[in-house]
């Protein structure tokens, strides 16, 4: 079924069409809402309050953007919303250069890099999930964050660097 036909089959109440769509976008959206927080518990409060609204504001969907980044966006905000909630803690800021892409080599695993990425404070996490996973620019990220550009590329900065320290292989 093309995202067409499941957004018109959602809109006129289809339960199958619903259950469609939840189904097709859990899986990502739990992942980045967990990236996000750190939390299980809190990721899965997030894909349900999301998905909520959703479904609510699904009549508004204007077909700008595919139907995935527009649940995307609301995942994000319902995260930084929670983020918000519990008053993340952006680090004191300090001057720094832009740096390019981290090469991590290749003796890094997959689960490895999560845990580290999942240690990181939460202002450091949240800028660098939105910029290194979600790919968000980072006056993207200071206007969801409610914070300056500035700010953003610094905490990715600062990010970047504790992941480097972590991921360091002696």
């Amino acid at each position: 079924m093309n995202e067409r036909n499941l957004i018109e089959l959602c809109l006129a109440d289809n339960r199958n069409a619903q259950h469609e769509l939840y189904e097709r976008y859990k899986r990502a959206m739990y992942t980045l809402a967990y990236r996000m927080t750190g939390d299980f518990e809190t990721a899965g409060e997030i894909l349900q309050d999301a998905f909520l609204q959703v479904f609510r504001h699904l009549p508004d969907f204007q077909g700008k953007s595919t139907l995935g980044a527009w649940i995307k966006t609301i995942v994000v905000r319902t995260a930084l919303s929670e983020l918000r909630r519990r008053r993340i803690i952006f680090e004191p800021l300090e001057p720094h250069r832009e740096t390019g892409p981290v090469d991590w080599g290749t003796s890094i695993d997959a689960e490895y890099l999560e845990r580290a990425i999942q240690s990181l404070p939460e202002g450091y996490r949240a800028v660098f999930v939105l910029a290194e996973v979600e790919g968000y620019a980072h006056k993207e990220i200071g206007d969801l964050l409610g914070i300056s550009e500035g700010t953003s590329k610094s905490q990715l900065f600062y990010a970047k660097k504790r992941l480097r320290e972590m991921l360091t292989v002696v």
